[in-house]
C-alpha cells in the first residue's frame, strides 16, 4: 500500500520560497495577517495599502516591499502590478479590500452608492483583469478575494455593502472559468464578523457581539482549471 500511494510531505507542499505574491489592503486586520502567513511560508510579500505608512510598516514586519496606492482606480492597479514584477514574476494575489459603508439603505445618497461599489466591485474587477493578466504572464498562479457572509445574507445597515460583495462573488466564480485556461485560479473566501481593528473600533462602546464569530460561517468559491 505505501508504494502505491506514498504519503507527500505535506508541509512542503505549502511553501511558497521564491514566489512574489500581492496582497491588497494589507495594512491592518485580515490584509495584515495574510501578509504574515505567506511570508512565514516563504513568499516575498508586495504590500499594498492606499496608507503610506500602514503599507511600510506591514512590508517591514514581513520583510517584504510596501506600495501605496488607490486600487480603485485602473491606473494606480496596473502601477501595484508594475511594482510587484519589478520584484519578481508574480504568481499569487490576495485581495481584502472592500470597506463597509454602513448606512441604512433610505440614507444612502449616490455618492456613497458609487463609493461602496468602487470600493468593492470596481476595484476586483481591476485586479481580476490587470491582476490576472500579471499571473498568466508569470506562467499562473492562484488569486483570492476576500469577500462577506454579507453577500448571502441580511446585516444590519448593509444593504449595498452585501449587494456589492454578491457581485464580487459571482464575478469571481464567472472568472475562475473565463481565466482557467491561462492556469490562473481563482478563488473567494466570505468570512463572517471578524474581530479586526477596524471592527473593533465601528462597536466601540457597543461591546463586542457575543455571537461574533459563534454563528458566523464561510464559504469558499472554487474555480480551478
Amino acid at each position: 500500500m505505501d508504494d502505491l500511494d506514498p504519503a507527500p510531505d505535506y508541509p512542503a507542499l505549502l511553501r511558497l520560497d521564491g514566489r512574489v505574491l500581492v496582497v491588497l489592503g494589507a495594512g491592518a486586520g485580515i490584509g495584515r495577517q495574510c501578509a504574515h502567513a505567506l511570508a512565514q511560508a516563504g513568499a516575498t510579500v508586495v504590500c499594498v495599502d492606499r496608507e503610506p505608512a500602514a503599507a511600510k510598516a506591514v512590508a517591514d514586519e514581513v520583510g517584504g516591499h510596501p506600495v501605496t496606492a488607490d486600487v480603485t482606480t485602473r491606473a494606480e492597479v496596473a502601477r501595484v502590478f508594475r511594482e510587484a514584477a519589478a520584484v519578481g514574476p508574480v504568481t499569487g494575489v490576495v485581495d481584502i479590500v472592500g470597506l463597509a459603508v454602513l448606512r441604512p439603505l433610505m440614507d444612502f445618497d449616490d455618492a456613497d452608492y458609487d463609493h461602496q461599489f468602487d470600493v468593492v466591485l470596481r476595484h476586483g474587477f481591476l485586479t481580476l483583469q490587470l491582476g490576472g493578466r500579471a499571473l498568466a504572464d508569470a506562467g499562473g498562479g492562484a488569486m483570492v478575494f476576500i469577500g462577506s457572509v454579507s453577500g448571502h445574507t441580511y446585516a444590519a445597515k448593509e444593504t449595498v455593502y452585501g449587494a456589492a460583495k454578491a457581485a464580487l462573488h459571482r464575478m469571481v466564480e464567472s472568472a475562475g472559468r473565463e481565466l482557467a485556461p491561462l492556469g490562473v485560479r481563482v478563488n473567494a473566501v466570505a468570512p463572517g464578523f471578524t474581530r479586526t481593528p477596524g471592527i473593533a473600533d465601528a462597536v466601540a462602546g457597543a461591546g463586542w457581539p457575543e455571537t461574533a464569530g459563534g454563528n458566523a460561517y464561510s464559504f469558499t468559491i472554487l474555480s480551478l482549471p
